[in-house]
């Protein structure tokens, strides 16, 4: 299929401090705070599977949290693959399944169904702050192979701290849906009504939330025909 085509266009990439201290005002809302930019601290080995099934081994790996991206170290710049073509992503530690452009992993799973957690930094709504740039260098992709790259800085600005996110996906009957109450309602199986009342329990019990790993799990166990 050939090299894909280098994005060429102005982007966002370094979060500057005007813009750190915006998402510092929010971060009441967070799961969690980190004054890193990236999942793990240190670059690691990881091997990428592309969408065409072709498996990629690279040294210097890691997830950029500002979008839940694959980045990895070309000599001293720090670039972003292209989502669209990769598939899945394995560490040491977890693997991780592209959903939607973003990496994801696996929280639990029961029977056949799963649920996935993507954690990034949610800064969409503050899109129009955020005036910075980053230059676009066209450089062959991991051995020349699908994945087109920018060059980004990831300097974390010191002690500031950011808020990260949790979204939540789940793999039910075969489908991935967002972890939402008006998504899950609508794929529920029509006639089953004991999953209904099961799944109405468990969103109705004290405590429950949409954003946390042990109620999204409870509700995968309830909504999941044994």
């Amino acid at each position: 299929m050939g090299f894909l085509t280098i994005n060429t266009e102005t982007m966002n990439k370094k979060l500057i401090l005007t813009t750190l201290l915006v998402v510092f005002s929010l971060g009441t809302f967070a799961q969690q705070r980190t004054t890193q930019l990236t999942l793990y601290k240190e670059f690691k080995p990881s091997v990428i599977t592309l969408k065409n099934g072709h498996k990629i081994k690279q040294e210097f790996t890691n997830v950029f949290l500002k979008n839940s991206s694959l980045v990895y170290m070309q000599g001293d710049n720090t670039m972003e693959a292209n989502m669209a073509n990769i598939a899945r992503v394995e560490f040491d530690d977890r693997t991780f399944t592209n959903i939607n452009n973003q990496l994801a992993y696996m929280i639990d799973s029961v029977g056949n169904n799963i649920l996935y957690r993507v954690d990034i930094f949610d800064l969409e709504a503050y899109n129009q702050q955020i005036r910075n740039n980053v230059n676009i260098t066209a450089i062959p992709s991991f051995t020349g192979d699908m994945i087109s790259t920018t060059t980004m800085d990831l300097n974390n600005e010191g002690d500031y701290k950011l808020p990260v996110y949790p979204h939540f996906y789940y793999m039910y009957n075969g489908e991935i849906i967002k972890a939402h109450e008006r998504e899950i309602s609508r794929r529920l199986p029509k006639k089953d009504k004991e999953i209904d009342r099961k799944y109405r329990t468990v969103i109705g019990m004290k405590g429950f939330s949409w954003t946390n790993n042990e109620s999204l799990v409870q509700l995968l166990k309830a909504i999941t025909k044994e």
